[in-house]
């Protein structure tokens, strides 16, 4: 597999330009010992150069880095040497490419060593550079979630227990990062592998007990997880989704499974409801725990194919009660406070995870009874705004997101309608939209079809393979519901509203969290949360108070 490019390197990426970011004592790392790491010879002249940091962004670089030239999708990282070495960097990493831009340009004052594909080394550079996990530390103790849907709300879930649980806890996630500080706004699923081990190091320096973090098929792939080794990994599960990336669900599979071994956990709890959770079980190269959310529950005294099961599931209010049961008879009391069935399975994810990373049942039920854990908001996912209508914003944005939704927020009332807003990404699988149409035909009774971020795509031509989705559908299969094409997606989401009445629900797919949208490279203002919300005041509905989100 040829190494994946990446954005430009003169642009802010991850979070490395985040001040604070890194930890504040970082032991000097001779370049010599980094060449040896990955077998690159240093000239002795520069053998003794001290590098006390490593940066991918020219912007980023703080004095003392080692910074990595990579491609970038339209220029190479070479073309900003000059920018890092002005801002303090004390050496360069880069490929054949890269060295050859160099060579062409005026004398660079500091050692350039050069890889083969140097991305794949980045990740233990960083782990060698900020001693983010060394010999023998055994805290923050890392929790890893992967899968299609529910990483974000398993990992809120996971730091919500432990710190019912008394520990001092980290996140890293799609919506923020939290390292025993202020939160730091999110922007990408996993950090580069440098902002990782940097936050590592971060964590166990500000004497973090344990993290939380979600692991997306691109870091894999891009080694943004390289040299992390989680004690506990999770699988929540594995639908159509970033085949753009991909190919295929098979290579969508690989990617992830890739997590399951010596080389980034040492044990595992994986989700066994579908197929491709039990092949993962089947396959994973390190002791796995199977948890079945979704099979039928097992007499009382009785084993289940899984190791832990499901049972009891009760609905309270807009969440669930239900039981954990292990094959051997333990049984923990859970509830959560969210709707949908794939919250209950969230929850019990997050629970056998914990269980999994050494805690005793006796102690998680303890904390579960004291601490209501699993009633944190999560913001964008599932976030109520108002209760009459019922408005919930999700940032469900592929076929089984969706469906899993729909089902979720439907009301038992009579009469009661659910309408629905949403759309599809721009530059990303094309295969999903009219999948996505379809499924809000069936499952919804108005269908709201608008703009999700379309990137430098024509928005026009995204809605209108939705479209051809939802209208297919409904002529096909004789369904008894309104599709509507309405953008932007601020007057979509006003319109929703006013054809809600009390007793329906409407809900607000596809952006959850985000508060920019993406329009031929420009980021405009829009929070699908503040919109619904202001729509809701405006026809005289009452909308809960926005407290900041619990994390």
């Amino acid at each position: 597999m040829s190494e994946p490019t990446v954005p430009d390197a003169s642009a802010p990426s991850g979070h490395a330009s985040t001040p604070g970011f890194r930890p504040t004592a970082v032991t000097a790392v001779p370049l010599a010992t980094i060449g040896e790491s990955i077998g690159v010879v240093v000239p002795g002249a520069s053998s003794g150069v001290p590098v006390t940091g490593i940066c991918l962004n020219s912007r980023a670089v703080h004095p003392g880095d080692l910074y990595v030239a990579l491609p970038g999708a339209s220029r190479h990282g070479a073309d900003f040497v000059a920018q890092a070495v002005g801002a303090g960097a004390v050496a360069v990493l880069t490929d054949d490419a890269g060295a050859h831009l160099l060579a062409l340009s005026n004398d660079i004052p500091v050692p350039v060593l050069v890889a083969d594909e140097p991305r794949s080394v980045v990740g233990r550079l960083s782990a060698l550079i900020y001693q983010s996990r060394p010999d023998g530390a055994g805290a923050p103790a890392l929790f890893g979630v992967t899968g299609t849907n529910g990483k974000t709300t398993t990992t809120y879930f996971i730091n919500a227990l432990l710190r019912a649980l008394g520990k001092r806890t980290g996140l890293i996630g799609t919506i923020e990062i939290l390292a025993g500080g202020e939160p730091i706004p999110s922007l990408l699923t996993t950090p580069e592998s440098t902002d990782v081990h940097a936050l590592l190091a971060l964590m166990r320096e500000r004497g973090l007990d344990a993290a939380s973090m979600e692991v997306s098929s691109h870091a894999v792939a891009f080694h943004r997880v390289d040299a992390v080794v989680f004690d506990v990994a999770g699988f929540t599960n594995l639908t159509q989704d970033h085949l753009d990336l991909h190919g295929t669900m098979e290579e969508y599979f690989q990617t992830k499974a890739r997590l399951f071994t010596p080389e980034h956990a040492r044990t595992a709890v994986v989700t066994v409801d579908d197929d491709w959770g039990r092949k993962l079980a089947a396959a994973a190269g390190i002791p796995v725990t199977t948890l079945a959310t979704a099979a039928p529950a097992a007499p009382a005294g009785e084993a289940t194919g899984a190791d832990w099961s499901v049972v009891h599931t009760t609905p309270r209010g807009l969440g669930t009660d239900f039981v954990l049961r292990h094959r051997g008879g333990t049984e923990l009391r859970v509830h959560t406070g969210l709707p949908g069935s794939f919250n209950v399975a969230n929850a019990a994810l997050a629970t056998v995870m914990v269980l999994a990373g050494g805690h005793e049942p006796a102690a998680v039920q303890a904390a579960l009874d004291a601490e209501d854990p699993f009633t944190v908001a999560v913001p964008g996912r599932m976030q109520l705004v108002s209760t009459d209508p019922a408005a919930v914003v999700d940032f469900a944005h592929n076929p089984d997101a969706l469906e899993r939704a729909l089902e979720a927020v439907r009301s038992p009332e009579p009469g009661s309608k659910v309408i629905v807003v949403f759309g599809a990404t721009g530059q990303r699988d094309q295969g999903k939209r009219p999948a996505m149409g379809a499924i809000a035909a069936r499952l919804a009774d108005t269908v709201i079809v608008s703009d999700d971020d379309p990137h430098d795509e024509d928005a026009a031509a995204i809605r209108a393979d939705v479209l051809a989705g939802a209208v297919a559908a409904k002529e096909a299969e004789g369904l008894d519901c309104t599709v509507l094409e309405v953008f932007p997606r601020d007057a979509a989401i006003l319109k929703a509203v006013e054809l809600a009445e009390t007793g329906d629900t409407i809900l607000v797919a596809g952006r959850g969290h985000e508060v920019w949208q993406e329009v031929k490279g420009v980021n405009l203002a829009l929070d699908d949360r503040v919109e619904l919300r202001n729509a809701l005041t405006a026809r005289g509905f009452t909308v809960l108070e926005d407290h900041r989100i619990e994390s």
